[in-house]
């Protein structure tokens, strides 16, 4: 009973760590963007946030464990 608690607990961190990877990716994506706006590189801005909807749509189900299939 405690070693498939202590399995629950790992796989819980693991996802929980996916999510934080994935949160930051995100956010590194957008700073980015702001930064290529704010130097008035709006297409590359753009390309930037298409990039980061490709990522964000082709992830994995953090929630679910289980791969997104659009």
């Amino acid at each position: 009973m405690q070693d498939e608690s202590n399995r629950e607990v790992a796989r819980l961190i693991a996802e929980l760590d996916q999510a934080e990877a994935f949160e930051q990716k995100l956010r590194q994506y957008i700073i980015d963007a702001k930064d290529q706006l704010a130097a008035g590189n709006t297409s590359v801005a753009l390309s930037l946030l298409n990039d980061a909807i490709s990522y964000f749509d082709s992830a994995p189900d953090v929630v679910t464990g289980s791969e997104h299939r659009p």
